[in-house]
């Protein structure tokens, strides 16, 4: 949690996107966003860093999350599904998400690193453990 920003999130194989003969496995992951601050906030952008187990680090930045721009109030929460390629079967992400206040003062949440990983249990059983 970061300025009453809390993070969760969980990731699981697509087998139906992986093709281990070309090496490309393509994994989901779901983010959920909960204000458990005083103070509404607004996400305005994303870093993501990527690592896969060849150690190859990718750096993605962007514009908000699958097109949104959510705003939290106090007690409100976003939650996103998105996907994220790699050329090894494991990996890890990790990064931050710029919010900012109505005051205008803005601040990064920070995403604590989490496995992209073939043997992951369902993304169902991770966000409700």
């Amino acid at each position: 949690m970061t300025n009453g920003i809390r993070v969760r999130a969980a990731a699981q194989l697509v087998p139906d996107e992986t093709d281990v003969d070309r090496p490309l496995y393509v994994f989901s992951y779901r983010i959920r966003l909960t204000n458990e601050g005083g103070e509404a906030a607004t996400l305005e952008s994303r870093h993501w860093i990527i690592v896969d187990a060849n150690g190859e680090r990718r750096d993605v930045r962007g514009p908000g999350v699958v097109g949104q721009f959510p705003r939290l109030d106090p007690g409100e929460s976003f939650e996103y599904t998105s996907r994220c390629p790699l050329a090894t079967s494991w990996g890890t992400m990790e990064g931050s998400y710029r919010f900012r206040r109505p005051d205008g003062a803005a601040f990064d949440v920070v995403v604590g690193r989490f496995f992209l990983a073939q043997t992951a249990p369902p993304i169902v059983q991770q966000m409700n453990a």
